[in-house]
């Protein structure tokens, strides 16, 4: 009887040390992230994340859309795109509209599921801010703060409701095993996008160097609403451009050097914003490699603006724009190593291994990985500098640094393509075809033969001339090339000398 006793005491009192020790400082070993959901749009996305089950949620900004879109018009009175734009396409929503939204955003079902669940955290991006784009001139920022902070169920006495901005940090974990998450708000002090001026405001420095120069911890997460390593602009310019750190490369380099002089190890991005998921990575920042996961959108996505069958279209131009930063490995579904469908990140760490290893990928809807990357802890400490950065090549070289005719293939590629025959005239003025191939062009489309299987044509003309046919075979009919009939395929570009 007493040893039975002794038995049910002793049960007893290391189940009451198992719930302090959870409730006290409980060990975070898995997190879900995600960024870029369209409250009016279907979700089904949350069964996906809730069967991975995390302890905390992190939002990374587009929590919902707020503001309005106008559509594409070129021609008429309001103009919103083109030469003769002369109104915003994107305007601010009233705040009764904004309060709606994330009402709505909050009730979906599968997210409620999420809520009771687990922890939810997280910052704002431009359509949660409250309009797109914008930055610390927005007038709505302190009453839109509020809302999403209720959004955020954040207790009513927290700083971050009495603070100019909603910048934060959590620390989840006992000594030895703590994840420190670091939360950046990119909005509310932003100077211009042109101006190559502050990200954060002088406030959110200061305190971030606190944040990083404080109590040290095994693993920092640092979330920020806009990409910190990629800098796809300076690849898809001028056709487009997107927001990121790169486009502040003083700001960016100030960011480094506080992660460098901190001495902090463990530390890695995650980012949102941009439509797709993608997992760069920098070594000659911190002294070890620096990661950035970006997980974007839970509804918004690249591919999803077009129809099925042309999706190849999407994943073709990720490939073919240059990035320096990518991670390229065995772990990607698609050979461009971006993922362009509705998606989320998810984090899993694995305190049980020595050193302790880390497995971040991007999942689908379905929640099958699409794009990952196992890291063990030693790789992201200083005094290893010089371990493999997984099994990669050596990631130094921004895209700003690479050949211009290189940086900015995909403008070259889409202007030939809708310029067709005059673009090769004005590029190539004295061309002998007989003798000589044009190079420029067959560079370009031998990439896309090696893409896909494409087949470049030469044939007479009736001028006499000689003319290139780029085809992308596929099962749709193709158009015709003057008097050149390619194979059935995608006519991608033609060109007559």
């Amino acid at each position: 009887m007493e040893r039975l006793v002794a038995v049910i005491v002793g049960l007893t009192l290391v189940l009451i040390g198992k719930a302090a020790s959870y409730s006290g400082h409980p060990l975070l070993s898995r997190i879900a992230f995600g960024s870029c959901a369209n409250q009016s749009a279907p979700q089904p996305i949350w069964d996906a994340i809730n069967k991975f089950d995390p302890q905390v949620f992190i939002w990374l900004g587009d929590n919902i859309y707020g503001d309005i879109r106008r559509p594409f018009k070129i021609l008429g009175k309001e103009r919103t795109i083109g030469p003769w734009k002369n109104v915003p396409r994107f305007i601010p929503s009233s705040h009764s509209q904004m309060l709606s939204r994330y009402n709505m955003a909050k009730n979906i079902p599968g997210y409620s599921r999420l809520r009771a669940n687990a922890k939810v955290i997280g910052t704002w991006d431009d359509h949660d801010y409250g309009l797109n784009d914008a930055g610390k001139e927005f007038p709505a920022k302190t009453t839109n703060q509020r809302l999403l902070l209720d959004f955020l169920d954040e207790p009513l006495h927290s700083p971050r409701r009495k603070q100019a901005g909603v910048y934060t940090s959590y620390t989840f974990g006992s000594p030895g095993k703590q994840v420190k998450i670091i939360l950046l708000d990119t909005r509310y002090h932003r100077d211009p996008l042109s101006s190559d001026g502050s990200i954060l405001g002088a406030s959110q420095w200061s305190w971030l160097g606190k944040e990083l120069r404080g109590r040290p911890s095994t693993i920092t997460i640092i979330g920020s609403s806009i990409q910190v390593i990629s800098n796809l602009s300076a690849t898809t310019g001028p056709l487009f451009y997107m927001e990121s750190w790169g486009r502040f490369p003083k700001e960016r380099d100030r960011l480094f050097k506080l992660i460098r002089d901190s001495k902090r190890d463990g530390v890695f991005f995650i980012s949102g914003d941009v439509h797709f998921g993608e997992i760069t990575r920098y070594d000659c920042a911190a002294g070890y490699p620096l990661y950035d996961i970006t997980s974007s959108g839970l509804t918004q996505a690249v591919e999803e603006v077009l129809p099925s069958p042309l999706h190849f279209i999407v994943r073709f131009l990720a490939w073919f724009t240059p990035s320096t930063m990518r991670v390229i490995n065995q772990n990607c579904r698609y050979r461009s190593c971006t993922y362009g469908k509705p998606n989320f990140g998810a984090i899993e760490i694995d305190w049980d291994a020595f050193p302790v290893k880390l497995k971040i990928e991007v999942r689908d809807i379905n929640g099958l990985p699409v794009i990952g990357v196992d890291i063990s802890l030693s790789e992201l400490q200083a005094w290893n500098s010089t371990n493999k950065a997984g099994q990669d090549r050596r990631q130094c070289s921004l895209e700003v640094m690479l050949p211009w005719i290189v940086r900015h293939r995909l403008a070259i590629l889409i202007y030939a393509v809708l310029a067709r025959k005059q673009f090769l005239m004005l590029m190539v003025s004295s061309l002998n075809l007989s003798s000589h191939q044009p190079s420029f062009f067959l560079s370009i489309l031998e990439a896309l033969k090696s893409f896909y299987h494409t087949k470049i044509s030469w044939r007479k003309q009736d001028s006499g001339k000689l003319g290139i046919c780029a085809v992308m075979q596929t099962d749709m009919p193709s158009k015709k090339c003057k008097n050149n009939k390619p194979k059935t395929g995608i006519l991608l570009a033609c060109f007559r000398y």
